[in-house]
């Protein structure tokens, strides 16, 4: 038994000492931004730290407790000289946090009163391998969006310097959420995307839906007073916000009538359940025919 117990120990203390080795460098905290709806974004800097869009890290911070680790999706992109995190106040820990960054006070607070963090990571999910397709379907439930800021940064940096040897030529995004006020962050960032799309005279190359699948009867008689404006009253973005929940197998039909003989990526970032239906369209809406197109189903879970 001790032969087959000694090999798996080993690598097992190795990997423990590799995180415990990456844990103690030094992280600086160069900015924290507070977010509407009590979420906090952390900029943060390390040195020799190199990221894909995707990737995750694990997150301590002693001020709060010297032994908890929690893990948060990067949302800043490879091309920016930081990187960051979006940390919604949910639990004890958060609101730990929130108050040791001094989040709960009106004044200015110096960089050197913000607590020690420690990092380690990034590790790596499926969306590293966004660019390894011409078109792509990206799919947030909630939370799960913060994947696709990174993702949706990086594009867009990509896209500004040489899209000429970019891969990617189109996006299809959809963001399924109770709530968007919760992440109006992200929507923020979806502005600016539309924006300097219109400006580069390139608005086809982002296709996104938000469909918001909770509301009660005061909100829907706010949004049917208001539908006839420019902007959505949800999000400020042009495309307007759907309501309920997507018809999956009349938006897998479309995307492969729109790509024929295409390898489509598929990215989730969202529950089991969602999961196998997309799992399912990707396998059904497939071709026989190599020729064809092709869904490439990913996926990550919370």
């Amino acid at each position: 038994t001790w032969k087959w117990v000694v090999g798996p120990m080993f690598l097992y203390l190795c990997e423990r000492l590799v995180r415990f080795w990456r844990s103690q460098q030094k992280v600086v905290i160069t900015k924290v931004v507070i977010h509407p709806f009590k979420t906090i974004e952390l900029q943060m800097m390390k040195k020799g730290f190199k990221m894909e869009v995707g990737q995750y890290i694990f997150v301590k911070c002693p001020a709060v407790s010297k032994l908890e680790w929690h893990p948060f999706t990067l949302t800043s992109a490879p091309e920016e000289d930081y990187f960051s995190i979006h940390i919604r106040i949910v639990g004890d820990w958060t609101e730990g946090l929130f108050n040791a960054c001094g989040c709960d006070k009106q004044e200015f607070q110096d960089a050197w009163k913000l607590p020690k963090i420690a990092v380690d990571g990034p590790f790596g999910t499926a969306s590293e391998d966004v660019f390894s397709y011409e078109t792509v379907m990206l799919v947030g439930a909630g939370i799960g969006v913060t994947p696709f800021a990174s993702v949706l940064k990086s594009v867009w940096y990509k896209y500004c310097h040489d899209a000429t040897n970019l891969k990617l030529k189109k996006i299809y995004f959809y963001w399924l959420c109770r709530d968007t006020h919760a992440f109006e962050w992200f929507a923020d960032l979806l502005q600016s995307l539309e924006a300097q799309m219109q400006e580069r005279n390139n608005a086809d190359f982002l296709s996104y839906n938000i469909y918001l699948t909770g509301w009660d009867e005061t909100q829907a008689t706010h949004f049917v007073v208001h539908h006839e404006e420019e902007k959505d009253v949800i999000t400020g973005l042009k495309q307007k916000t759907l309501y309920g929940r997507p018809n999956w197998e009349n938006e897998f039909k479309t995307i492969a009538g729109k790509h024929p003989g295409s390898r489509i990526g598929v990215f989730l970032c969202g529950p089991e359940g969602l999961a196998d239906t997309l799992n399912k369209q990707s396998i059904s809406n497939s071709e026989a025919d190599p020729r064809g197109v092709h869904f490439i189903f990913n996926k990550e879970n919370f």
